[in-house]
């Protein structure tokens, strides 16, 4: 199963990739029914202006559309960084089985970091959970990303500041 979780988590840094390529934070999804990619999503919040563009709601967006339902049971979702407390949610929400998940959000993780939605017996539906696959290679994309961000703010900072009288 390590091989598989690892084949699609590349493809969850795939579209992780294309995040970055716009300049947002590299958070990529894949979700995967039956052998088959059904949903794919990345990180769009700054480019759409909006605070649902993640990477997860809009690979269920798109999976809910080929299976015909919102229920996405019997699907695995794979995701670079574990989901928000918005995220979280809308998996239990669409029923889906599991979660491959690449590196931890300590800041805002709700799949174990900071709460776990997924797993929370009160709930109706449990969703299982595997961490930390690929997680050396998750993590490195985010921190290199946070690392130019900050260059790139100075910078700017700087050439704001040289144009003041």
């Amino acid at each position: 199963m390590q091989n598989m979780d690892e084949k699609y988590m590349r493809e969850a840094i795939r579209q992780a990739k294309k995040a970055y390529a716009l300049g947002e934070v590299p958070i990529g999804c894949v979700i995967v029914h039956e052998g088959k990619i059904i949903g794919r999503g990345y990180n769009r919040r700054n480019t759409d202006k909006s605070t649902l563009s993640h990477a997860e709601i809009t690979a269920i967006k798109k999976a809910s559309r080929v299976i015909g339902d919102w229920r996405l049971e019997e699907c695995t979702l794979y995701v670079t960084l574990e989901p928000c407390q918005m995220c979280a949610g809308a998996i239990v929400q669409a029923r889906i089985s599991k979660v491959v998940m690449g590196c931890m959000n300590p800041k805002a993780g709700c799949a174990g970091s900071i709460l776990n939605i997924l797993e929370m017996p009160e709930f109706n539906h449990q969703v299982e959970t595997v961490r930390g696959v690929l997680e050396k290679e998750c993590a490195e994309m985010l921190k290199t990303f946070f690392k130019e961000l900050r260059i790139r703010n100075k910078q700017e900072k700087q050439a704001y500041s040289s144009m003041l009288p």
